[in-house]
């Protein structure tokens, strides 16, 4: 028995039966018993024709013709598995996982509704978790600049140090390319002036994980991150809509353990009890919506925060150069003290105090590294 094996399919192939001993031939031909069987029957040798006789041998002849057919099952048998074979493989190509771009532009469609009828009061949609050690935010979008324009900004690294520093507790950033990636390093600090010296620094990596003609893919990471946390990720897609608009995600999460949540809650319950997020949780006794805190509410403050970021960063690109710093400042400021309950953390002439001096230091910073000095 002939048996072919392939991806755990056994195929197994009957031989013929065993061919009996050969017999003195007599004159007129033969009929062989059992060559092989069908049903109750036999196969039997056509008669050997005139001067056929003594040409050859019975035995020889059945030989051959078991052989072919032999032959023929084998190449029957390979067929059926290349055809087996070649098949799954079609189908699992078909059956490709799906791609971010396609589940970023399934969210769209999921949420479109949402992002047009939300409290933002412009095209803004929001959601968080908290599952074990991990904290966990999307913000989605959609801004009224062409994908291009959006890709062509933020795949350059350089331009996400002016973007992060944005944010009030980020002092200064500075980047650098590797040989193998590009290093961002945020200087994490307190919400009044600290010079570089004075904030810890987080390293992120830099990586472009996917960019074609309708789709941007981009995360920054950062293995150790501020009070002990862990694995931060900072992650941005874009895809193109209709009217000339990009529709946008900004995710943020990372890793914290039981100490700090138990710092957290102190915290949260003392210092910070006024410090919250934008998921409603209920209402309170005046009707009123109550949002989110502890560690979900600070994520989806930092996303938001982020995203303002961002934006204000193609709302200035139409500026001269010069003037560009002056003007994002200024329109990161208008865009989250719409939230005050959120995001305000102080009055706006001491905002733009704050981020000058520290964008001095931050251009002096990057200037070193240019030189080889850092």
């Amino acid at each position: 028995m002939n048996q072919i094996h392939i991806k755990g399919i056994k195929i197994e192939a009957v031989s013929a039966q065993k061919i009996p001993p050969t017999l003195p031939l007599p004159k007129g031909g033969i009929s062989v018993p059992s060559l092989a069987k069908r049903g109750e029957g036999y196969f039997s040798s056509p008669p050997l024709r005139g001067g056929d006789e003594g040409e050859g041998d019975l035995s020889d002849f059945m030989n051959d013709r078991i052989s072919k057919i032999r032959s023929h099952l084998r190449a029957l048998l390979f067929m059926a598995a290349a055809a087996i074979f070649f098949s799954a493989g079609s189908a699992s190509a078909v059956e490709k996982p799906r791609q971010g771009e396609d589940i970023l532009l399934d969210t769209y469609h999921s949420i479109e509704a949402k992002i047009e009828r939300n409290s933002f009061g412009f095209p803004l949609f929001l959601e968080s978790f908290e599952r074990d050690n991990r904290v966990h935010v999307d913000v989605y979008g959609i801004f009224d600049y062409p994908f291009t324009s959006v890709a062509n900004v933020l795949k350059a690294p350089a331009n996400w140090c002016d973007i992060v520093s944005l944010h009030p507790n980020v002092k200064t950033c500075t980047y650098r390319e590797l040989p193998v990636a590009w290093q961002l390093t945020f200087y994490i600090g307190r919400k009044f002036y600290q010079p570089p010296e004075a904030a810890r620094q987080v390293i992120y990596h830099y990586r472009k994980v996917d960019q074609k003609p309708g789709y941007l893919d981009i995360t920054l990471s950062a293995d150790e991150g501020p009070f002990s946390t862990k694995d931060h990720r900072m992650r941005f897609e874009a895809l193109p809509l209709a009217g000339g608009k990009t529709f946008v995600h900004v995710s943020y999460d990372y890793n914290d353990s039981a100490a700090i949540r138990l710092t957290e809650k102190v915290y949260f319950a003392t210092l910070g009890r006024g410090k919250v997020g934008f998921t409603v949780t209920g209402t309170d006794k005046n009707n009123k919506p109550v949002y989110i805190g502890g560690s979900r509410g600070a994520v989806e403050r930092n996303a938001v925060r982020y995203y303002f970021a961002i934006q204000s960063f193609m709302n200035t690109m139409r500026y001269p150069e010069g003037s560009r710093f002056s003007m994002r400042i200024s329109e990161w400021y208008d865009l989250t003290t719409r939230y005050r309950t959120q995001l305000f953390e102080m009055e706006k002439k001491d905002y733009l105090t704050l981020k000058t001096k520290e964008h001095k230091n931050q251009v002096i910073l990057q200037w070193r590294i240019g030189m080889g000095l850092q």
